[in-house]
């Protein structure tokens, strides 16, 4: 025991005291962290203020839920409105439709007159008469009409000696 103590008693007095060390300082952080129960860091504060912190929250929630209300409101009106178009749009087409008249003339004119009524100021255009791009007699597969410009194929191989 003594040449045990003799070759590794400095060995283990630093041991010790690097245990003891660890064991304070693990204590104290276990001191320092609340209690595993679940009232416990509610109960440690004043219910006063736990009170007006609870009330603020349910102040918040009621809040977010009015906006979003509202928001649903405005949305379910918007849905309405574009249904009730819709609606009328079809009705438009069959009328027009056992009228003999061609649905699809009848919606334009139906356009023309809310953009009319929505704005008195703006007066239709008329298109003017546009020219064909190319002439009637252009064939590019022949090579002839296409104006100056030909393409011909490059020449084959990658160099020209013999």
């Amino acid at each position: 025991v003594s040449s045990v103590l003799s070759s590794y008693g400095w060995y283990m007095l630093l041991a010790v005291v690097a245990v003891y060390l660890l064991v304070q300082k693990v204590s104290r952080s276990l001191a320092a962290r609340p209690s595993g129960r679940p009232g416990a860091a509610e109960a440690a504060e004043e219910p006063d203020v736990v009170v007006r912190r609870q009330e603020a929250l349910a102040a918040a929630r009621l809040r977010m839920q009015e906006e979003l209300n509202a928001q649903a409101e405005r949305y379910k009106e918007k849905q309405r409105q574009l249904e009730e178009e819709r609606r009328r749009q079809k009705i438009a087409m069959w009328e027009s439709m056992q009228e003999g008249k061609s649905y699809k003339g009848n919606l334009k004119l139906n356009q023309q007159e809310a953009e009319s009524g929505a704005s008195v100021s703006a007066v239709p255009k008329s298109k003017p008469n546009k020219k064909p791009l190319r002439g009637g007699g252009y064939n590019p597969l022949s090579g002839e009409g296409g104006g100056t410009c030909s393409w011909r194929p490059g020449r084959r191989g990658p160099s020209a000696g013999g």
